[in-house]
């Protein structure tokens, strides 16, 4: 199977990408932009692979789009560019709404006329995989989940975005039968992950010895997924998932954003101490919470397990043990990153 991955060199993707270069027999080609958060040092192992390619181009390029479909001749296309911080969608939404958008839209637009030009037996197999996330639901109490029917409701510049693009992809699916599967995802963590993100800048404040700030009082609650097991769901989607249908995809590993920087910071102890048996914890600093933020986000993940037998395999422990240890060994992949533009600075503060 040839494959087109868009944002293949973002952390999902890249995680996604060597997994379909090394344990499978697919073919890649990466279409990614290359935006600060696109880094091809992920991708280093594969990249001399004759089943990957690299294309960087922007999917708001209307043209390019076209043109690298026609010239792949995918069998799918798993769409996973965009802009993903909400941090960076209260400072600046404009890319929000080009990247996951109009992104999307063109996308959309060149698979369907592609489509239409395949031979029926070809058309019968060709997919679209549109991945998205849980914040497009919105907010939930203190208890309860969201499930694939769940309205949405998002609260920030980010999470809106990421909606719109749901809405067309379906719509793509109901109006014009292009074979597009929807899958909504909780918060992912693992390698590679860009250092803005709260666990690998946790965990690289921590070896600087600098503030944890944690948002607000530490109370919002997010479901954190191993991208690995993520990366085995949309897989098992790409293969096994029904056209027009949605799938909840989460770690079933719910925790108050406080009690896991503390078991962040209990491993950090373990695996690289302090000195003068000074705790990690000890660093963590209550900042100014942010505008919007969601209390808590939890998926009901009972249609893709009982439906297309999948199950997340990474328990929050010892996925956060092997997390610490990958950045802990990889100095020099996330250094590469802070000696560029970004530097750990809070995001998300701007008055509008």
């Amino acid at each position: 199977m040839k494959l087109i991955i868009t944002g293949g060199a973002g952390f999902i993707g890249s995680n996604l990408v060597r997994h379909l270069i090394s344990a499978t027999d697919h073919s890649v080609v990466n279409l990614d932009k290359l935006t600060y958060a696109g880094n091809l040092d992920s991708l280093v192992d594969v990249a001399t692979s004759p089943r990957y390619r690299f294309v960087q181009a922007d999917i708001a390029d209307a043209a390019v789009v076209r043109e690298v479909l026609e010239e792949t001749q995918p069998d799918a296309v798993i769409h996973l560019a965009a802009e993903s911080h909400v941090d960076r969608s209260i400072d600046g939404p404009a890319p929000f709404i080009q990247t996951n958008v109009v992104g999307t839209f063109n996308l959309l637009d060149a698979s369907q006329r592609y489509l239409d030009g395949l031979s029926p037996p070809r058309r019968r197999g060709f997919r679209f995989v549109h991945v998205s996330t849980d914040e497009v639901y919105g907010s939930l109490g203190r208890t309860g989940t969201f499930n694939e029917t769940s309205a949405y409701d998002p609260h920030s510049p980010y999470s809106a975005t990421k909606a719109a693009s749901d809405h067309l992809a379906r719509s793509w699916h109901s109006t014009y039968g292009l074979p597009v599967i929807v899958t909504n995802c909780s918060n992912n963590y693992g390698p590679y992950q860009f250092p803005e993100k709260l666990l690998p800048l946790m965990i690289i404040k921590c070896l600087n010895e600098e503030a944890l700030p944690v948002y607000g009082t530490g109370e919002n609650v997010r479901d954190w997924l191993h991208v690995q097991d993520h990366v085995a769901a949309l897989m098992t989607v790409l293969e096994k998932g029904t056209p027009g249908e949605t799938y909840n995809i989460g770690g079933r590993s719910e925790q108050r954003n406080l009690d896991l920087v503390r078991m962040l910071c209990q491993i950090m102890d373990e695996m690289h101490p302090r000195s003068q048996d000074e705790r990690y914890s000890d660093l963590i600093t209550f900042v100014a919470d942010r505008p919007g933020h969601d209390l808590r986000y939890s998926v009901d993940t009972t249609k893709i397990e009982t439906e297309l037998g999948w199950t997340p395999k990474h328990d929050l422990d010892s996925g956060l043990r092997a997390t610490v240890r990958w950045y802990l060994e990889h100095r020099d992949w996330w250094q590469r990153i802070l000696d560029g533009s970004y530097q750990l600075q809070r995001l998300g503060e701007a008055k509008r």
